[in-house]
C-alpha cells in the first residue's frame, strides 16, 4: 500500500494505492479478503462503514440456517441436484446455481476450519434438516446467530493476517473509466469537521463490493439500523441489476428489529392491535378466520412459513395473517403487537383457544414438543428459552409486555449482476453477498448464506489467479478522481451553506416511505408508476436538502445513493407488472380482476396469480441517460457438459479457467 496526497481545488486530500481494495466487513467481504490473502494476494486492505456493523454481524432468527450439500448420512445428493434445487426457484441462471452447489462444500468447511460452530454427532456427520424448497435435509445452523459467528471467526482471521481495516470510513463514489472500476471516494467520517470533510481516495486495480442489501430503502425494515446499504453506488456508474423485484419480506419486531419465525410463532402468541396512542385494543384477526383451530394453526405455520407467500393466502393460508397485519398498520395506521402473556382470545363466534381444536401438523409438533400446556410465554420458555433472553438483552420484557410488530423488508433476492467469478459488467467490480443478485425468486431457507462464501471464493480466486489487465494508469486515476472529488466537494460546500430546504432525515423519509407503500411486498402497477413518476421528482430535489451542521453531511451523502436505488427498484417493478407478471416470491400484486384474498376484504384485495412463464427470464435494469431501463434475458440453463479429468487439470495449469467469464 502507497501513500501520497491528491490536491483538488486547493485542498489536500490522503491518496492510497493498494491492488485490492474490499468494501465493507459482512461474512462475504471479509471471506473474500481471508482468501485473497491465502493465495499470497497481500497488497490489500478493507474500507467499511463500520466494523460489526452489517446484517452479518446482527441479524439472525429461531435458528438461522445456513444451506450446503448434504454431507452426512444416507440420503443421496450431487451438486447438480442442489443446483436444481436453486434453479427451480425460477429466475435464477443455471451456471450461477451450479457453482454455488458445487462450492457450499468446500465454503463450509472453511466456515467449520476456523471456528463457526456448526453441530455434528459422534461420527463426525454434520447432520441436516429441511429447509424451505428444500427437497433434501441440506440446512444446517449454528443457532440463532449463525451469521454472527461466520462474522467472528472471519473477522479474527483477517485480524491474524493483519489485513489494514479503515474503519467508520463511508465509500461515497465510485471511480469508473472506459467500463472499469480504478478506484473509490471514502469519508472518513472521524473528519467530516475538516474542511476537506475527511474525504479519502483510493486507487485499486480490483474493487470487492460487500455492501449488503438495501437497508436504507424502507420505513418498514428488519435491517439493522446500523445498517444502510450501497447499491445505489455501483447503479450510478453503470453497473447492471438483476432482479430487483425479487425480495422478501416478512413479520419482523420494530423496536428491536428481529425475525418472529420459529418457535416465536410456533407457540402461538396472542394477535392485537390498538390504536397510535396504544388504546382500543382488537383482536383483529378473529373476523377473518372460521374457526379459532384455523386461526391458531395459522400463526403456528408462521413459524416455518415466516417470509410472505402470496401461494400460502387460499383456504385460509398462513400469509393470510401477513396481509391483515398489513392492513391493520399500513391501511389503517394502527399498531400489531404479539402478546405472548396469553393464548388468543376466542370470542362467539369461532370459539375459544383449545389445543385439541389445532390442525394435526400443529398439535404433534407441541406434542412431540411437551409443549401442550400453559400459556405461550410457558411455552416458548420450555421450548426456548434463549428467544425469550434475545428481547430481555435488547430491553424487551416479553414476558410482561407485548411485541410490536410488522411485515418488514428482510432480504433481496436480487442485486447487482455478475459472471460465473462474481465481476459485474464494469471491469473490476466484484459485487459479493447480499448485494450480488445471484438468487431467484423462490430459493432454499440459508442459501443466501452460502450464496456469500461461494460468491466471494470466486472473487478471490479470480482477483489472485487471473491473468491482469494493465494496472490502472496514475493519470487515468487522477483526472477522474479530480473530476468526481470536485463535484463532491461542490456539493457539499452548497449543502453546508444553505439556509433553506428539506432536512436530510425528512428527505430520507420521503423514499423510505414510498418504498414501503408501494415497492414492497403489496404492488400494483398504477400505484409503482406514479412512485416512480415522484422518485425521479425527488431525486432532482436532492440539492434542495439542507445540513444542520457538518456531523449530517454521511447521511446526506448516504441519501444521494439511496434516492438513485429506490428509482432502480420501482423501475424494475413496473417493468414486471407491465409485462403481465403477477404475485410471487413475496410479494402480492393487487388486480380488481384477479383473485380474492378472503371475500369479506372486498374487492379492493383482489390478487393477480402468477405468470409463471417469466420464471424461466430474469429481469436486468440498468442506469442510463439520466433514467433506469429494464429488459428480460431468457435464463441460462444448468450446464451439462462432461469434464474429462486430465483435459479439465491441462487447462487448469495453463490457467485457462480463470479468464473463462461466461455471460453476466
Amino acid at each position: 500500500m502507497k501513500q501520497s496526497k491528491i490536491q483538488i481545488e486547493g485542498l489536500s486530500f490522503p491518496l492510497y494505492e493498494i491492488d485490492t481494495v474490499v468494501v465493507g466487513s459482512g461474512a462475504a467481504a471479509l471471506n473474500c479478503a481471508d482468501h485473497l490473502h491465502s493465495f499470497g494476494h497481500r497488497d490489500i486492505a478493507i474500507v467499511t462503514e463500520k466494523i460489526g456493523g452489517g446484517t452479518s454481524n446482527n441479524t439472525g432468527s429461531d435458528k438461522q440456517t445456513y444451506y450446503k450439500l448434504s454431507v452426512s448420512g444416507k440420503e443421496p445428493d450431487s451438486p447438480y441436484e442442489m443446483a436444481k434445487s436453486l434453479f427451480d426457484g425460477g429466475a435464477m441462471h443455471g451456471d450461477l446455481a451450479l457453482i454455488e452447489a458445487t462450492m457450499s462444500a468446500q465454503e463450509f468447511f472453511h466456515l467449520v476450519q476456523i471456528g463457526v460452530q456448526f453441530p455434528h454427532n459422534s461420527f463426525g456427520g454434520f447432520v441436516g434438516y429441511k429447509t424451505d424448497h428444500d427437497p433434501r435435509q441440506r440446512a444446517t445452523s449454528a443457532g440463532p446467530w449463525t451469521s454472527n459467528q461466520m462474522f467472528t471467526c472471519l473477522y479474527r482471521e483477517v485480524g491474524k493476517k493483519e489485513i489494514p481495516i479503515f474503519d467508520e470510513h463511508d465509500v461515497v463514489a465510485l471511480l469508473v473509466d472506459e467500463n472499469r472500476c480504478v478506484g473509490l471516494i471514502a469519508m472518513d467520517k472521524k473528519r467530516v469537521q475538516e474542511e476537506s470533510r475527511g474525504l479519502v481516495f483510493f486507487k485499486a486495480d480490483d474493487i470487492v463490493f460487500g455492501v449488503g442489501g438495501p437497508g436504507g430503502l424502507y420505513q418498514t425494515s428488519v435491517y439493522p439500523k446500523v445498517h444502510i446499504g450501497a447499491i445505489g453506488l455501483a447503479l450510478e456508474v453503470g453497473a447492471m441489476a438483476r432482479n430487483l423485484t425479487e425480495s422478501q419480506y416478512g413479520l419482523a419486531s420494530i423496536q428491536f428489529r428481529w425475525n418472529v419465525s420459529g418457535t416465536y410463532q410456533q407457540v402461538i402468541p396472542r394477535y392485537i392491535s390498538t390504536d397510535a396512542a396504544g388504546g382500543d385494543e382488537q383482536e383483529f384477526l378473529n373476523p377473518h378466520f372460521p374457526t379459532m383451530g384455523k386461526l391458531a394453526t395459522d400463526v403456528f405455520l408462521k413459524g416455518y412459513q415466516w417470509p410472505f407467500d402470496p401461494r400460502k393466502i387460499p383456504n385460509y393460508g398462513s400469509s393470510l395473517v401477513d396481509v391483515l397485519v398489513y392492513i391493520e398498520t399500513v391501511v389503517k395506521g394502527r399498531r400489531v403487537y404479539m402478546d405472548f402473556r396469553e393464548n388468543p382470545r376466542g370470542d362467539d363466534r369461532i370459539g375459544a383457544f383449545s389445543f385439541e381444536d389445532l390442525e394435526p401438523e400443529a398439535f404433534r409438533y407441541l406434542e412431540n414438543s411437551n409443549a401442550l400446556f400453559g400459556t405461550p410465554i410457558e411455552r416458548l420458555d420450555k421450548m426456548n428459552p434463549l428467544a425469550i433472553e434475545l428481547y430481555a438483552k435488547n430491553g424487551i420484557n416479553i414476558r410482561r409486555e407485548p411485541l410490536e410488530v410488522a411485515v418488514c423488508a428482510q432480504h433481496n433476492n436480487g442485486g447487482l449482476a455478475g459472471d460465473i467469478w462474481w465481476e459485474s459488467n464494469i471491469r473490476h467490480l466484484y459485487p459479493v453477498g447480499e448485494v450480488n443478485g445471484s438468487h431467484g425468486v423462490y430459493r432454499p431457507g440459508g442459501s443466501a448464506l452460502n450464496s456469500g462464501q461461494v460468491g466471494s471464493y470466486r472473487a478471490a480466486v479470480r482477483i489472485a489467479r487471473a491473468g491482469k489487465d494493465k494496472p490502472v494508469a496514475g493519470e487515468t486515476f487522477e483526472r477522474v478522481a479530480r473530476e468526481r472529488g470536485a463535484h463532491l466537494i461542490d456539493l457539499l460546500k452548497k449543502a453546508v451553506t444553505a439556509e433553506t430546504g428539506v432536512s436530510v432525515t425528512d428527505y430520507r423519509h420521503e423514499f423510505q416511505h414510498r418504498m414501503t407503500q408501494y415497492g414492497s411486498h403489496i404492488r400494483a402497477l398504477h400505484q409503482a408508476e406514479r412512485a416512480l413518476g415522484e422518485a425521479y421528482a425527488q431525486i432532482k430535489r436532492f440539492d434542495e436538502q439542507r445540513l444542520q451542521d457538518a456531523a449530517e453531511i454521511p447521511a446526506f451523502l448516504q441519501n444521494r445513493h439511496l434516492v438513485l436505488a429506490h428509482a432502480a427498484y420501482l423501475e424494475a417493478i413496473c417493468a414486471y407488472l407491465k409485462a403481465g407478471g403477477g404475485s410471487r416470491g413475496s410479494y402480492l400484486v393487487m388486480d380488481p380482476a384477479g383473485e380474492p384474498v378472503l371475500d369479506d376484504l372486498g374487492d379492493a384485495w383482489r390478487y393477480k396469480t402468477e405468470e409463471l412463464s417469466l420464471r424461466e427470464k430474469v429481469l436486468e435494469t440498468v442506469y442510463r441517460d439520466g433514467a433506469f431501463v429494464s429488459r428480460w434475458k431468457p435464463r441460462r440453463p444448468i450446464p451439462q457438459e462432461e469434464s474429462w479429468f486430465e483435459n479439465v487439470w491441462g487447462r487448469y495449469l495453463r490457467g485457462e479457467i480463470f479468464e473463462e467469464t461466461g455471460e453476466i
